[in-house]
């Protein structure tokens, strides 16, 4: 075996890289994600999801209701997610 600058995948990519400070921290993520979130409700404004209500089986004979729902995101709701997302990112990294 040699002894040369080969080293595993798990020894390079492994828990030491957090320690490190070479992987953006949870706190940077989540400002990110909630600044997509944010945006999205402004420029969707809201969405909507199938849901089943009922169901009959009488025999080979199957029904079903479903029903559409529609969920509206206020403009608040959306701008205050980007102006948290945007404070989150701010935030100065702890060493």
């Amino acid at each position: 075996m040699t002894r040369g600058c080969f080293r595993p995948a798990a020894a390079a990519d492994g828990p030491g890289l957090a320690a490190r400070g070479d992987v953006v921290s949870a706190i940077k993520i989540a400002g990110i994600v909630l600044i997509a979130v944010g945006i999205l409700g402004l420029v969707y404004g809201g969405f909507s999801y199938t849901k089943e209500t009922h169901e009959a089986k009488i025999g080979s004979l199957e029904m079903s209701l479903k029903d559409s729902e529609t969920v509206n995101v206020p403009v608040w709701a959306g701008v205050g997610a980007i102006v948290v997302g945007g404070i989150l990112l701010l935030v100065p990294k702890k060493t």
